[in-house]
């Protein structure tokens, strides 16, 4: 967790902070995730701004609905944890960039 001082060195870089976070902004949706489920029955593809931008079904998936539901989670689930770990992952490059812990969110 952040301390006093991490906070006192975020409000000195508020400047930069501020530059490099519009500059995330404008990336991540252009950036994409995918994960692909049930052997390749089942692929999403995510944005970075945490929008579903695609999803395939192979024809086979679909006369089991109830397995279907389950492996479209699965696959939605591994895209948007992708998304999120990325997301993070910059923030604390730009944090380290300027010498801040940037908490996880």
């Amino acid at each position: 967790m952040a301390g006093f001082g991490d906070i006192v060195k975020l409000m000195s870089h508020a400047k930069e902070l501020k530059a490099a976070a519009e500059a995330m902004k404008n990336e991540l949706p252009k950036m994409e995730f995918s994960s692909t489920a049930a052997n390749g029955g089942v692929t999403v593809t995510v944005g970075g701004d945490m929008t579903v931008r695609r999803i395939v079904i192979a024809p086979e998936m679909k006369s089991d609905t109830e397995f279907l539901a389950q492996e479209l989670q699965n696959a939605l689930n591994s895209a948007l944890a992708s998304a999120r770990s990325t997301m993070q992952d910059k923030m604390q490059a730009i944090g380290g960039e300027l010498g801040i812990d940037i908490p996880n969110f």
